[in-house]
């Protein structure tokens, strides 16, 4: 049984999702200790506040799926120089009602990808704003915004090429020793 158990939040709900295919990828650079289960925010309510003291059964699905992990992976685009309304709704609906936030201490790691030169900065920037707030020590360095370019991804989901590998294996690295650090 895996020792770490990490809660993968990706903010992409396209069928194709570049960020998707990160997300698995980077899920084979991590040690056996670690493993990832993907919150589902696609059938989550628009938030509203008036909901709190009823919370759909989504949320509260979300909601345990956060609480039940012993750390966070953020894997976002960017929309219109932000993160998608869908990752900043679930950040909404898992982080209330006020005083029940499920994101409170998680250790997070945040990175993104796009066919954009600047891959997913600003967003990635914008989330770790939210995140700070939401008390959720964020891995800062090394930051990775992942330009997609041919031959990014390989045929079986990993990362196709050796210099691409190597910096991903890096960060991972880095956001292994940051849950361990942070986590419980």
């Amino acid at each position: 049984m895996s020792k770490y158990r990490i809660a993968v939040v990706v903010g992409s709900l396209r069928r194709d999702s570049f960020n998707q295919k990160l997300a698995n990828a980077l899920i084979k650079l991590a040690p056996a200790e670690f493993s990832f289960k993907q919150a589902q925010i696609s059938d989550l309510p628009l938030y509203n506040q008036d909901d709190d003291g009823n919370q759909a059964e989504s949320v509260k699905r979300l909601k345990g799926e956060i609480t039940g992990a012993q750390g966070l992976l953020f894997v976002t685009p960017e929309y219109n120089r932000s993160m998608p309304g869908v990752l900043k709704n679930a950040l909404d609906h898992a982080s209330r009602p006020y005083g029940q936030n499920a994101w409170a201490g998680k250790p997070g790691g945040v990175i993104g990808a796009s066919i954009g030169s600047i891959g997913t900065a600003i967003a990635q920037q914008h989330l770790r704003n939210s995140l700070a707030y939401l008390d959720v020590p964020t891995l800062g360095q090394p930051e990775a915004f992942i330009h997609v370019k041919e031959g990014l991804f390989d045929e079986a989901g990993g990362i196709g090429n050796e210099d691409s590998r190597k910096f991903l294996q890096n960060w991972m690295d880095h956001y292994v020793a940051w849950v361990k650090k942070h986590a419980d």
